[in-house]
Order: C-alpha cells, then sequence, then structure tokens
C-alpha cells in the first residue's frame, strides 16, 4: 500500500533518527518511492528544519555528517548504457524512469534497441562499451525471461557493471549474480485474482501472450487460486501467439457459454481491447458475461469498455535500476568493495475500472 505523504515523511523521521544518517537512494529505495518524490520530501523536511541534507544523505540534526561507514554517493555525470528489445509496451515508461534518475545526477543515458533478437544484445553492449559507457541496465531478449544454454555469458563478460530491469536468472546461473529490479508480476496476478474472488466469481481462466512475463503471470495465478479455493478452466491454453485472436476468442466464447467461467486475466491490455468487440460480435458481454482484467495497464483505461488492470509500477522499476547502477559505478570508481547485490521485485497495482462491473459473478443468470 502506498503511503500518504504525512505517513511518508513521519517514516522518514523515523529511520533518520534512528541511523543518524541515510543516503537519499537507499531511503527511496527502502521506502519504495522514487528517488524523485524522495527528494522532495526531504527537501520539505529540511525546510521544517526537521532534518538535515548533507552531500546527498539525509542527516538527523546535530550531526555535521553522513556516518564514516556509509557508502560513496552515485557517481555523478556518468554515462550509463540501457538495452531494451523495443521502446514501445512497458520499456517506454521504464526508460523514461531510468533516464530521469541518471540525468538527476547529472549523467547521460544511451540507448541500445535488440529488437527481441537475442544475438542482438551482446552487440549491443559491445557498441556501448567501446563507447564509453559506465555500466549497463539491460532487459536482455530471452524468451522466457530467463537465460538458457548459456546465453548470459557475453553479459557476465561485458567489463562493466550491470543491473538487470525487468528479467532474472534462476539460482545456480551466474546471472542470478547480477543487481536486479523487476515487477512481481506474479503477485500482480494474485491481485487479480483476490479482485475477482471478492465479486464472487468461482471459475476463472486466463488468456496470456507468450513472452517473457507469462510464466510468471501463471505461476502466481494458479497459487493464488489455490489458496482460494477457486477454479480455474482447465482447457485454457496456457499461453498463445501474438496477434493469434480467433483462437482466444473461441476458447472465451466456448468457456462462458459450456463450462460457466464468469471471468478472465488478459495479457496484455493491448490485446485485451483487441478481444472484447470481438467476444461482444459472439454475444458474450463484457463485463455482463465475463468478468476482464488486463495486465500492464499501457492504453486500457482508453477501451471503449474502460480496462481494469494491473499496472507495473514501470517507471519506478527504471529509476531504482539506474540509482542501483550508478551505486555500483561509484563504487567501482572509488575502489570501494561492492556492497551486497539486491534483487528488488516491486508490486504491481490494481487500477479498477469498467470492465469487471459491481455485480456478483452470474447475479443476472438466476
Amino acid at each position: 500500500m502506498r503511503l500518504h505523504v504525512d505517513q511518508r515523511h513521519e517514516r522518514v523521521l523515523e529511520l533518520v533518527r534512528e541511523r543518524g544518517s541515510i543516503r537519499v537512494a537507499e531511503l527511496a529505495a527502502e521506502l519504495g518511492v522514487s528517488a524523485v518524490t524522495l527528494r522532495r520530501d526531504v527537501e520539505t523536511l529540511a525546510t521544517q528544519g526537521r532534518v538535515q541534507r548533507l552531500h546527498g544523505a539525509v542527516v538527523w540534526p546535530g550531526d555535521s555528517e553522513p556516518a564514516p561507514e556509509r557508502r560513496p554517493e552515485p557517481a555523478e555525470g556518468a554515462v550509463v548504457g540501457m538495452i531494451v528489445p523495443t521502446t514501445n509496451y512497458i520499456f517506454a515508461e521504464i526508460v523514461r524512469g531510468a533516464r530521469e534518475a541518471v540525468g538527476a545526477m547529472g549523467g547521460r543515458l544511451v540507448l541500445g534497441v535488440s529488437g527481441y533478437v537475442d544475438t542482438e544484445d551482446s552487440v549491443q553492449a559491445e557498441h556501448l562499451v567501446a563507447g564509453g559507457v559506465q555500466g549497463l541496465l539491460v532487459a536482455p531478449s530471452w524468451f522466457g525471461g530467463v537465460p538458457e544454454d548459456g546465453q548470459e555469458k557475453w553479459l557476465m563478460e561485458c567489463g562493466v557493471p550491470a543491473v538487470l530491469v525487468e528479467r532474472f536468472a534462476r539460482p545456480g546461473n551466474p546471472a542470478a549474480e547480477l543487481d536486479r529490479v523487476r515487477t512481481d508480476r506474479a503477485q500482480g496476478a494474485a491481485v487479480a485474482v483476490g479482485h475477482f474472488a471478492a465479486l464472487g466469481h468461482r471459475r476463472i481462466t486466463a488468456v496470456l501472450q507468450e513472452g517473457p512475463h507469462a510464466d510468471q503471470i501463471s505461476a502466481g495465478l494458479q497459487a493464488a487460486v489455490r489458496s482460494r479455493g477457486i477454479e480455474v478452466d482447465t482447457d485454457a491454453p496456457s499461453v498463445r501467439e501474438r496477434g493469434d485472436y480467433d483462437v482466444s476468442v473461441e476458447y472465451l466464447v466456448q468457456a462462458v457459454r459450456k463450462r460457466g467461467v464468469t471471468a478472465a486475466l488478459v495479457h496484455s491490455d493491448e490485446d485485451a481491447i483487441v478481444l472484447v468487440p470481438r467476444l461482444q460480435a459472439r454475444g458474450v458481454r463484457v463485463p455482463d458475461d465475463l468478468a476482464l482484467i488486463a495486465y500492464d495497464d499501457e492504453v486500457a483505461g482508453l477501451a471503449d469498455v474502460p480496462l481494469t488492470a494491473i499496472a507495473p509500477p514501470k517507471r519506478s522499476v527504471g529509476e531504482l535500476a539506474a540509482n542501483l547502477l550508478l551505486r555500483r559505478i561509484a563504487e567501482r570508481a572509488g575502489a570501494q568493495p561492492p556492497s551486497p547485490r539486491q534483487h528488488i521485485d516491486l508490486l504491481p497495482e490494481l487500477r479498477i475500472r469498467s470492465s469487471c462491473g459491481g455485480r456478483t459473478a452470474g447475479a443476472d443468470r438466476l
């Protein structure tokens, strides 16, 4: 749950009082807010005389310097490379968040795009490193979101600090030792299931697009329905190819008419927008016959039937990943021992609109 500004201020004061001093970047990460938001909070509290701002740290009044054991501040003026598979979809906001974080430290973000071609990741990395970037933010074109068959080798040998963005590596893979920042997509699916359950739905399904996030969303869905005693339609296709809408429409129509499905999670919201009018043309109304939650919230609110959606904290992912990489660059430049690696999972939000309705599932059929 996002803290109210007054609650956040009290939490800032509590942490600074307890520790004497704390870096702004660390404080933002601990509170789960953007560095820009946290800096505004600190400026407000400093104006009130309740804290002091000193060398990028927040200090309890009376302390003249941050504690000596604190790590160096993020590198100012750093050149950061970022490799993404596309600048569309969720990555537009992720790139924007990273660019703002790097820019706030007087640095520059240089972008490389792989186009979802696995072999292009290393080409882009080599080009960026040769051009002088001091670290890499990377969302590799790993089809399942994790490296297979040595796909991580180039990343481990790139020669500069690297942070994974919206990707991860399984335990035992060398890339699991890297820092990472990603959305907890399994939790997002669980939140969707919880909303369906609260509305009275007891038999649900999912239509998931193949790609890096399908396994996480599916795993979260399955775990959530087990814990809540909800049924998942066993005839559901696990994932589908991008653009294969006819198969999805036919499946959902039969699921509603013949198997009692009353709710569906659809990834992505762009796909959901395509599916809704096709379903209605087949006599399946959203939300009357089928409640629907989209995943990603890129354009869900613009649909003819505004779509309830799971919204990843896209900009915050970029900001936190960039700040973490800047810390690694500063440690290397100052010949400092590296602080512990971090695996940061950010929780998505549920944004409620019209596509789930407000009635108990099946009430209009009694």
